[in-house]
């Protein structure tokens, strides 16, 4: 797939995803943790990237073998960070993390996010303000 149609695609996913999650009654307000999955058949690329990651500030996975339906065998590894639910900071990751995979051969396979149910009780809230209108999603 070109990369401004993968890029296009992705955009549109991540309207989706926050449209039903927020339809769902996440909480619009609440810290998300973003999984940005990556794999690949070849496991120095993927572990290049996953370096290249965290070097950039991400939190990275454990690299896993996955079978496919048909049979074959890759590697992945999930990128993760944490931030508000804003199309336009996880647009910025996600072609920052395109833009990474892509340089080493690696398919990005999208992104996913946990159901964050506004009434839970906060329980590692230490008071600490976070302020997210400074967070652009690309991290360095």
């Amino acid at each position: 797939m070109a990369y401004e149609a993968l890029l296009e695609e992705q955009r549109e996913e991540t309207r989706l995803i926050i449209e039903e999650l927020l339809e769902d009654g996440s909480d619009p307000d609440a810290l998300y943790t973003i999984e940005h999955h990556l794999s690949c058949n070849n496991f120095d690329s993927l572990e290049k990237v996953a370096v290249d990651a965290f070097k950039l500030g991400y939190e990275v996975s454990e690299p896993e073998e996955l079978e496919l339906e048909d049979g074959t065998t890759v590697m992945c590894v999930d990128i993760l960070s944490e931030g508000a639910l804003k199309p336009e900071l996880i647009d910025a990751q996600v072609e920052q993390l395109v833009n990474l995979a892509g340089s080493y051969n690696v398919d990005y396979d999208g992104w996913g996010t946990y159901f964050e149910d506004p009434d839970a009780e906060d329980e590692d809230d230490d008071g600490e303000f976070i302020d997210d209108d400074e967070d652009n999603g690309v991290r360095h």
